[in-house]
């Protein structure tokens, strides 16, 4: 079920930025996944946050989240990557806070060392593969040259944490 979350993610692949950095109709869609107002701030963490709302709209991702949370309570809203560490030590019973040597999985989320925060697509040892916001092929991360979502591949190391989600346990 959480790999969908991963494939929610790569649809939005080819998404570009429009009329300057950290502008543009689907650069604003995503922030208003967020709790701050659409503006031109970095915005890696408002696009998992919205991929994350379409994945719970998803047909059993209720029922398998097995979570009596307001789902709009229960996601996340935040515009920061590290941000994401906070939303899941607020939610133990369905998040889960994984040091960088673990072996990521589909749907995991990312956060890097780097202030920035991603979707793990596959974990290939030394690498990951990753579907990220706010970056371009270069891999930068809000910068004047990020501009849209990309599939990034990048080195394992770069990884601060990684936050798994699963059904709520007892």
């Amino acid at each position: 079920m959480i790999h969908r979350l991963a494939e929610i993610a790569a649809e939005q692949i080819g998404v570009r930025e429009e009329g300057g950095n950290n502008n543009g109709t689907a650069v604003r869609t995503y922030q208003k996944a967020t709790d701050l107002k659409p503006a031109s701030w970095p915005w890696c963490a408002a696009f998992v946050d919205w991929c994350i709302s379409k994945w719970l709209a998803e047909p059993g991702v209720l029922g398998w989240l097995n979570t009596s949370r307001p789902l709009d309570e229960w996601r996340p809203k935040t515009a920061l990557a590290y941000g994401f560490l906070a939303w899941s030590k607020a939610r133990p019973k369905t998040t889960t806070i994984l040091p960088e040597d673990v072996r990521a999985q589909p749907g995991d989320l990312v956060v890097f060392d780097f202030s920035h925060v991603g979707i793990v697509e596959f974990d290939a040892g030394s690498q990951l593969i990753t579907v990220e916001g706010n970056t371009n092929g270069r891999g930068d991360r809000d910068s004047a040259t990020g501009d849209g979502v990309w599939r990034k591949t990048r080195a394992k190391s770069l990884a601060r944490n990684f936050i798994r989600i699963h059904p709520k346990t007892a």
